[in-house]
């Protein structure tokens, strides 16, 4: 059983991951690997609507998707969008990134190879890690306008979809856990945590949300 306080501070967690950015059209968008087909949905539905002439799709496979996606996330997303209607020429396939970093700076390499001219980016992820992505394109590509999208959708919502409540507050306790450690690491930009996020944050980590948690010495003095 999932506590009320539990269910309280993930929805904190999950409102402060959005963020709140306004989809207007870009030189091109960037679709996220992961297990959710609905990133692959929500860039379609940004394609078809005129905000970007071309998509790079990114992403290899992980321990949550080498069964599900065996041809690797990219290429799922490829054959998603294909099927819904995307003309193969719009996109573009980057399939050897295994984070949100590589996911980056690989699609960045593909579509200068491919002679693409960007000055703004649609960054399409998951719902819980729009912060994330944002953050890490800032660091990665300074000079280029993020515009973060996701499946808009609540909370609530995206449980029902994934179907595995405790693995959802997992994965928003390990986003969260990312945005405060890896600035330190110089993964991506620092951005400011409130302290109610915090607090939200470290009672699901003692309540045992911890399976999607990555090793970090910093956080036993925080």
């Amino acid at each position: 059983m999932i506590s009320t306080q539990a269910w309280a501070d993930a929805q904190r967690l999950w409102d402060f991951q959005q963020m709140g950015h306004e989809p207007r059209p870009c030189s091109v968008a960037i679709g996220l690997g992961s297990h959710d087909l609905g990133v692959a949905d929500m860039t379609v539905d940004l394609y078809q609507r005129g905000m970007m002439p071309l998509i790079v799709f990114t992403g290899a496979t992980s321990r949550t998707t080498s069964e599900r996606m065996p041809r690797g996330e990219a290429e799922h997303y490829r054959e998603r969008a294909i099927e819904l209607g995307v003309p193969e020429d719009a996109i573009l396939v980057e399939s050897q990134a295994r984070n949100t970093g590589e996911n980056i700076r690989f699609s960045r390499a593909v579509l200068e190879e491919a002679g693409v001219d960007v000055s703004s980016v649609l960054l399409i992820s998951k719902p819980y890690e729009e912060r994330r992505a944002y953050a890490t394109a800032r660091k990665l590509w300074p000079k280029v306008e993020i515009v973060s999208a996701s499946t808009p959708m609540t909370f609530e919502e995206y449980v029902d979809s994934i179907r595995d409540a405790h693995l959802v507050i997992d994965m928003l306790v390990g986003a969260l856990q990312r945005l405060l450690i890896y600035p330190l690491q110089g993964f991506m930009i620092s951005q400011t945590v409130p302290r109610d996020v915090i607090e939200a944050y470290d009672r699901l980590r003692h309540a045992g949300f911890t399976s999607r948690l990555v090793p970090d010495r910093s956080e036993t003095v925080r």
